[in-house]
């Protein structure tokens, strides 16, 4: 099952599954990512650290005829306070599941780098390609409602995590228990996203349906992080059955 429509300027495509869902956004950014390397020496790429991107980043390991070693990887998103090995530490999450499983030219590690550096990395490598999902609050990257910011000056920053967020890294099974949630994080802001050229996001199951009919049918307004995606030239959205059964009847 694949049905389409567009909110705006967003591309919104639902599949029956989530490994329907992943396989085909794999397939997607897969192919523009052969496009941009056959005109370009190096491309550079941003990747989510959640489970919703599991099925994403098996299929996209998969994908062939791409020379990884001419893509540069960053992530989006990590905590601090938390130990440098922690299996819950983004950073950590995509070298098990991507960064060591594909030869990429470099990866670029938000742990142990400051913000300053970050930044001047961001600037020096423009960003292509953003693979990224929509938290249950709607947040974007860690851009929770409180802090997201469409007009953010900077391109990484400081952040105060809400409840929201925090229970969904326990109800995602990140965590045993709220208390072990690190309370700040260190985020691509909203700007930083919205450079790429190309943005895919992959949102399934039923925990973010809620968000998912805010991103197509809400203002586009800060308490909504991810209305924004609707404003993007080049955003295509991709959901389950799960993720998309609060959407309106002649959306779903």
């Amino acid at each position: 099952m694949t049905y389409t429509f567009n909110a705006e300027t967003l591309q919104v495509m639902i599949y029956a599954n989530r490994r329907e869902m992943g396989a085909a956004a794999a397939t997607a950014a897969a192919t523009r990512l052969r496009e941009l390397l056959s005109r370009k020496e190096e491309v550079n790429m941003i990747f989510a650290a959640a489970p919703s991107q599991n099925e994403f980043l098996a299929a996209l390991q998969q994908a062939p005829d791409i020379d990884w070693t001419r893509v540069n990887a960053f992530h989006m998103d990590e905590y601090i306070g938390l130990a440098a090995d922690a299996p819950q530490a983004f950073g950590n999450f995509l070298k098990t599941r991507l960064f060591d499983a594909l030869p990429f030219r470099k990866v670029h590690y938000i742990h142990g780098s400051t913000r300053e550096a970050y930044t001047r990395l961001l600037v020096e490598y423009p960003t292509d390609i953003v693979c990224m999902g929509i938290g249950e609050n709607g947040h974007i990257a860690f851009n929770d409602p409180p802090v997201a910011d469409f007009n953010d000056p900077a391109l990484i920053k400081a952040v105060e995590l809400d409840a929201v967020c925090r229970q969904q890294q326990v109800n995602d099974g990140c965590f045993a228990q709220l208390s072990d949630v690190p309370t700040h994080a260190l985020t691509l802001t909203i700007p930083a996203l919205m450079k790429a050229d190309y943005l895919f996001c992959m949102v399934p199951g039923p925990t973010k349906a809620e968000a998912v009919r805010n991103t197509i049918h809400a203002p586009v307004v800060e308490q909504y992080p991810s209305t924004i995606l609707r404003k993007h030239p080049a955003a295509i959205l991709y959901l389950d059955a799960q993720s998309a059964s609060l959407l309106q009847p002649e959306n779903a």
